[in-house]
């Protein structure tokens, strides 16, 4: 018969609260010690085949060690530790996907520790905490790197605080990793009161502690979500993706000018909307701020990619502030067209949407400038001049949802001129084009990118045009495990300013959870690179 998955557990109170929690689940008491979990793991093979997922849950107090060497508290009765590798009879055993597991059972209201997000497997491997020691990534953004807010405190360390790295202080667990074979795996520790010192001190409460108890209820909710998860899967991979030539050459700004000049140097706002690439260049010495008034006078200040009003630049300049623009070359173009139709008369509308750090920075030319965003807007908009209207566009919008609105403006005003070339960046275009491809085959969707991402979430839009469910996520640890019951064809893609290992890991942690089949779908190649301002060159 099919099983939904099996719990492993060394006592017999944590395979009850588990059960508890989740009857679904197939709790199996192996014994607590090494030898009994090694006699158990010996005839767990058999036992195991036809489950699709394996758990190890251990549930115990945590060493004297008093608090944590990050600056947070210890752990205490109730929380949970999830392992990225738990030590082994021949090695570490890896846990794959323990990142994903960890936020999911945090949205459970978890108080969770570790893992290591994205460092290499292992509970007392140390990533930089915001992503500043990656390699294999553009611009050191790679998958060795650990997000600036991994679930607890991010590096791995509490594992090994609470038992999971250390061979003596949860010797069970490493038995019964290696008793899941090919199987997904996912290792859990629960801690318990403490254990009364020899000789007398405080005595814990009775069995697991109430604390432990309702956690274990509640990891066992969570482990049932993650093992309907599971499954075999095709991945198809959408390209292009991620970062585009914009903002590599805005994040490159930024890193040339900490290389040459030395921390501080200032960012009015976010250089790209992506938290990943502000944090790790915030541990490089980057200082960002929302005004020009915010840096000292005489500062080095860099203007993000998405351009500044020219209110914003006399600012700098009233403050003897060193600028350098990593203003997107096609968005500078954008702002060239709104001053061009000024000087020739004409009334300019923006199709774009309020409060973006572009638009803002476009309204801020010296024209008679009306904002729309929808069609109804464009319906109600009032000009000047109906006969000498111009329109421009935010780059990175939706090239359907701009020609509605342009319709419906064109409509209205049939004089109506635009720019010379599309104001649609070619990266936010052949995002969605790429979408496009792939999103009538998915049940889902992943879409890599930062909730403040304009162009990010209009990819989500375009795949829930097309057919598809889709989501936009920061990294894997986004993903909700209902999302991927019955998903067995996942799309993924990165917004321009996603950073390209965000996308390895989403793959990483849906290998995780069953075998995969990966497949790109190219709709065509980028070749465009941006020169550098002279003052980084």
């Amino acid at each position: 018969m099919s099983r939904a998955g099996i719990v492993l557990t060394p006592t017999r109170p944590a395979a009850r609260a588990v059960a508890g929690g989740a009857p679904g689940l197939e709790t199996i008491v192996t014994g607590a010690g090494p030898e009994r979990a090694r006699r158990a793991a010996i005839n767990l093979s058999a036992r195991c085949r036809g489950a699709p997922a394996v758990a190890v849950v251990t549930a115990g107090p945590a060493p004297a060690a008093g608090p944590d060497p990050l600056g947070g508290p210890g752990p205490e009765p109730g929380d949970v530790v999830v392992a990225s590798a738990v030590p082994g009879p021949h090695g570490p055993v890896p846990v794959p996907g323990a990142s994903l597991l960890a936020a999911a059972l945090a949205r459970a209201g978890l108080r969770v520790h570790g893992p290591a997000a994205a460092g290499p497997w292992g509970p007392g491997a140390s990533a930089g905490a915001n992503g500043s020691n990656g390699t294999n990534g553009a611009h050191g953004h790679g998958p060795g790197a650990g997000p600036a807010d991994a679930p607890g405190d991010g590096d791995g360390r509490a594992a090994d605080r609470v038992g999971f790295g250390d061979p003596e202080a949860d010797a069970e667990a490493g038995w019964l990793a290696a008793a899941a074979g090919d199987r997904p795996l996912a290792a859990v520790r629960v801690v318990t009161p403490p254990v009364p010192p020899p000789g007398g001190g405080t005595v814990a409460p009775a069995g697991l502690g109430l604390a432990a108890y309702r956690s274990l209820r509640r990891v066992g909710r969570v482990l049932a979500a993650w093992a309907t998860a599971v499954g075999p899967r095709r991945v198809l991979l959408a390209e292009p993706r991620s970062f585009c030539a914009g903002v590599e050459r805005a994040i490159e700004v930024v890193e040339r000018a900490l290389d040459r000049y030395g921390p501080p140097v200032y960012v009015r706002r976010q250089i790209i909307h992506n938290r990943h690439v502000v944090a790790d260049l915030e541990a490089r010495g980057a200082v960002f701020v929302d005004e020009v008034d915010e840096a000292p006078e005489g500062a080095r200040l860099v203007f993000s990619a998405h351009g500044v009003a020219p209110a914003v630049e006399a600012a700098a300049a009233a403050r003897g502030q060193t600028v350098i623009d990593a203003t997107c070359p096609l968005v500078a173009k954008v702002h060239r067209e709104v001053r061009r139709f000024a000087r020739r008369g004409y009334g300019v509308v923006l199709v774009g949407h309020a409060h973006h750090d572009e638009v803002e920075g476009t309204m801020g030319e010296d024209a008679d400038i009306r904002l729309v965003s929808t069609p109804a807007d464009a319906a109600a908009v009032e000009v000047p001049d109906p006969e000498r209207v111009a329109y421009v566009t935010q780059t990175t919008l939706a090239l359907d949802e701009v020609e509605e609105v342009v319709g419906v403006l064109r409509d209205r005003f049939p004089t109506l001129v635009g720019p010379s070339a599309a104001d649609i960046c070619y990266a936010t275009q052949n995002r969605q084009d790429a979408v496009r491809a792939i999103a009538d085959e998915c049940d889902l969707v992943l879409v890599a990118g930062s909730q403040n991402s304009s162009n990010s979430h209009r990819l989500v839009e375009v795949a829930g045009r097309s057919g598809s469910v889709a989501h936009l996520v920061d990294d894997e640890r986004d993903i909700e495990l209902a999302w991927l019951a019955g998903a067995r064809t996942v799309g993924v893609t990165a917004g321009a300013s996603a950073p390209p290992w965000v996308v390895e890991r989403l793959v990483e942690a849906l290998a995780s959870l069953g075998p995969i089949e990966v497949e790109t779908r190219a709709v065509t190649a980028e070749t465009v690179r941006f020169p550098l301002p002279e003052a980084v060159c």
